[in-house]
């Protein structure tokens, strides 16, 4: 018998492209139970028929999960927790693409922000507080290459400088302002995004400090993937232009199982490895995992001023 069968995976945003994917590849692997999550009952049991299709015999469990909704967040992980089935491998794979519009939840969070960052942290913590995760489970999320800095027209935002700039030195009113993009930060997609990702990349590093042993967690990039659905509300020129001149360039992207397959490595690294950022090496969009050691990344006071303004955000 696979020593995966007994194991059980969750995915957020498994309705199609990388997390999909990856939702098929776990089962393909062996896990004997894959949640996967979507924003509506419809996409999540659309997505059960095709993963089904393709990995005929395989569990996979449907779960609606809204992370731009607090209440669909808590109900997810209640009927989770209800359930009782411990989960491995936690996969927060789901997030939208920069977008030319700036779009805010009901909570008044920016939508990229919403996406990528606080509602995976209010799920996990749901989750976490319910005991649900097994004494070794590894959690991932999603990073970007953007984050890194040397990407172009991808910039993160100071919140150093910001908060001495504008709000005496605090950095907690400095990153509520940046998850809200309300003034004074200008919104800028290509910027909230690569900003958004850095702080995917604070939020597993303070969340490391606090897991017990045995847990991990750590940020993985999936790589430059043009070829899945997160790219419909980036703007024209990208769409149409831009990605598709990618895809010819050797090295520049890679393939939807390429993607998807670095999340199963990274699940896959000992319990001694986490708060670690994984992307493509440094100036690459694409190729083996590397731990990306800008200096940005490290930065405790801000991680710990983000993880408070997240808690703060999504107290119940």
């Amino acid at each position: 018998m696979n020593s995966y069968a007994t194991m059980t995976a969750l995915v957020t945003g498994a309705s199609s492209g990388v997390g999909w994917e990856a939702a098929a590849q776990l089962a393909e692997a062996g896990y004997g139970r894959i949640i996967i999550t979507a924003r509506s009952a419809e996409k999540v049991a659309e997505a059960g028929a095709s993963l089904s299709a393709r990995v005929p015999g395989a569990q996979f469990v449907p779960v609606t999960l809204d992370l731009d909704d607090f209440g669909s967040i808590s109900r997810a992980a209640d009927g989770l927790i209800a359930d009782g089935t411990a989960i491995d491998a936690l996969i927060l794979n789901a997030g939208v693409a920069s977008t030319t519009q700036l779009r805010r939840t009901s909570a008044g969070i920016e939508q990229i922000m919403a996406a990528t960052l606080t509602g995976h942290h209010a799920f996990t913590q749901h989750l976490l507080r319910g005991g649900l995760l097994s004494a070794h489970a590894h959690i991932i999320i999603a990073g970007s290459e953007a984050a890194r800095g040397d990407v172009p027209s991808f910039t993160v935002v100071d919140v150093a400088e910001l908060a001495a700039a504008s709000f005496d030195g605090d950095l907690e009113r400095a990153i509520e302002a940046i998850l809200r993009a309300e003034p004074p930060v200008k919104y800028s997609n290509n910027s909230q995004y690569a900003t958004a990702k850095t702080f995917a990349v604070w939020w597993a590093r303070e969340l490391a400090t606090q897991l017990p042993a045995g847990m991990t967690v750590n940020a993985v990039s999936p790589g430059n993937t043009p070829d899945t659905q997160a790219s419909r509300a980036m703007p024209a020129i990208m769409r149409r232009v831009l990605l598709p001149l990618m895809k010819l360039i050797p090295g520049v992207s890679h393939s939807v199982p390429a993607a998807a397959a670095r999340y199963l490595s990274a699940i896959e690294m000992s319990d001694d490895v986490t708060g670690t950022f994984f992307a493509s090496p440094p100036k690459k969009m694409t190729g083996p995992l590397t731990a990306a050691t800008q200096s940005h990344f490290t930065n405790p006071a801000g991680q710990r001023a983000l993880w408070n303004v997240l808690e703060r955000l999504t107290a119940e």
